[in-house]
Parts: structure tokens; sequence; C-alpha cells
């Protein structure tokens, strides 16, 4: 590919264990691609090596049609952004967002007149006098977004950059990002375990566990039409409802939004008693025992259900997805 960033079976191990095992993937110029998964699954590790913070054993990483698998962090026109922010706490917020075109040696009136530009367009300037301890966590990651943005670099990459900050600022952080990374066009990647995140922010998700790709596909799909029985699992909150089909050798998935309640008894419908049910505000959820089945669904705001009641319900049948239980993948429809 002529630009964006493409990654060719990289491998990354320390000692005998392998980090990342033969990751290959491809994003276009301007896409959002969000590396998501639980902790330890290897995404951090891609993302540095991706930055040239780590050297992979094997693989090839291209940005804008250049190799640049071997290149020093420095040379390859990526940006970070971290979780800690990673400001210099004796500089100005000026003086941060600037740096990194002192460094590539910019005239001072060129500096000033970008730093003006980017605070603007991230809400700073009235901030730039302060001190980074001055100012709140929402505040200072929008530092460490412009200190990025000045760059203007090929790439951008962020590893957790809202988890420090509070539901709230978060939710409004993940606005801002969209919209800027829409305005700016340019290729970004994002490690989150936070599937809210992912959905919310990505073209496409990457869903990763144990170093290795599970799905590399839309939101959309990776929660409509999960590859195997991980991702069902791992994405949607609550997740999909995975049950064994007795008699044969398939596990079913059912959203918790597909399953159907009744306070009466209906004909064919499985018979079950509420477990306990949660108040979200706008829903209900409902979880049932049904013998040794265990089932999570959806229920309208302000139903009522009361704790071991007799309750009925069902699969809606066109929503069923069918997974084969040996090897876990997504079973054609």
């Amino acid at each position: 590919m002529s630009d964006g960033l493409e990654l060719d079976r990289i491998t990354k191990r320390f000692g005998t264990r392998e980090a990342v095992s033969g990751v290959s993937l491809a994003a276009k110029d301007g896409e959002f691609i969000v590396l998501l998964g639980p902790s330890g699954c290897g995404k951090s590790t891609l993302l540095r090596t991706i930055a040239g913070l780590e050297a992979p054993d094997e693989g090839v990483i291209r940005l804008a049609g250049r190799d640049i698998t071997h290149r020093e962090a420095r040379d390859r026109d990526i940006a970070m952004v971290f979780q800690s922010y990673a400001l210099y706490p004796h500089m100005s917020i000026a003086e941060n967002i600037g740096y990194p075109l002192k460094v590539r040696k910019r005239g001072q009136p060129e500096i000033a007149r970008e730093v003006e530009h980017v605070a603007a367009r991230l809400g700073l300037t009235s901030l730039l006098k302060n001190l980074p301890r001055q100012l709140s966590g929402g505040e200072r990651q929008r530092v460490a977004l412009a200190r990025a943005i000045i760059r203007r670099p090929k790439a951008f990459l962020m590893d957790e950059p809202l988890s420090n900050l509070d539901a709230r600022l978060r939710v409004e952080m993940r606005a801002e990002l969209k919209h800027l990374q829409h305005e700016l066009r340019i290729v970004t990647l994002y490690v989150t375990h936070d599937q809210a995140e992912a959905m919310t922010l990505a073209h496409r998700i990457a869903v990763m566990r144990d170093g290795r790709v599970q799905q590399y596909d839309t939101p959309s799909n990776v929660y409509h039409r999960p590859a195997n029985t991980f991702v069902a699992g791992f994405v949607g909150s609550p997740s999909m409802n995975l049950i064994e089909d007795p008699g044969s050798n398939v596990t079913l998935g059912i959203r918790p939004e597909d399953v159907e309640l009744s306070r009466t008894e209906q004909s064919g419908w499985t018979q079950a008693r509420v477990y306990v049910t949660e108040e979200m505000g706008n829903e209900t959820l409902v979880v049932l025992n049904a013998g040794a089945m265990r089932v999570t669904a959806r229920a309208g705001a302000g139903s009522l259900f009361d704790f071991d009641a007799p309750v009925w319900f069902r699969f809606r049948p066109d929503k069923i997805h069918r997974f084969d239980r040996g090897s876990s993948l997504r079973l054609p429809d």
C-alpha cells in the first residue's frame, strides 16, 4: 500500500514468551484503528514495536510506503500520546506544546504561530502561560494531544490516553478525539481495554488475545458477527450469552437484547426463575436461572421482576449465533 500503516507478520518475544505472534494488519491513511483486548494480550507491546521503542523479532512495519522496521524511533515520523500525559512540569503549556518543533530547530516565530493555532483548536489558548500542575486531568490530556498534533506526523499512536480521567471526562474526550482525528485525517492506532471507547472511536477494531488478532473488522461486524467465542464474550456489555447446545458440537450465542421475556407461560418458551435484576435507568438487566443454564436479558426501563419469580424466555431465532465448540470459530450462517 502506498499510504497508511502496514504490519506484516510482526512477532515480538521476551525470552521464550511470544508477546506478539505474527500480527498482520493494514490501516489506510486517515483511519482510526483500535487495538482492543484484556490486560496482557500484547496490544501495548505491539504499539511500542510500531513506535520503535521495542524491536520486532520478525516481520515488517511500513508507514506511508516506507519500511520503518529498523529505523530509530525519532526517525519514524510517529507521535505518541501516553496514559501518563508525560508533560514537562517546569515548562509552560506553550513551551510543552511547542517543544517538538524546538527540537527540530524551527524558528521561534513559527513555533509561536503553530502553538497558537493548535491551542485554539483544542481550547487551550487561555492556559498557555500556566504550568501543568495548574491544569485538570482533562486539560493536561489535551495538552499532550496538542504536543503530538503540532508535529503533523504520518501516524498517531495512543496508549490508553483516557484511562486516568473520570467517566464524564472520558466521554467528552472521546468526542474530541474522534472529531479531531476526522479533521486531521492521520492514521491513528489507539490501545484500550475499554470496549465502549473501541466501539465509539474506531473505523476498525483489532480484537487481541494472547498476542494474536482474533478479529479485525468494523465495530458493527465485531459486535453482530463475532469471529469466535472469545470475541463474542469479550465485546458487549453485558457480554453475549454462550450456551452449549445439548447433543451437538455447537455453542449457541445470543445477545441479551435478543432474549425475549414473558411473565406468563408461552408455548415453546423456556421457564426460568429470576436470579437478580439490575436497574440501569434506561433499561433493566435481568439474569435468569434455567436449570444449569444462566441467561442475561435486557428489559425495558422500569421493568419490575421479583427475585426468584417465574419467568419464560426465548431466543429470537434470527439472532442466534453458532460456534464450533472444538475450535470456538463462528459457523457459517
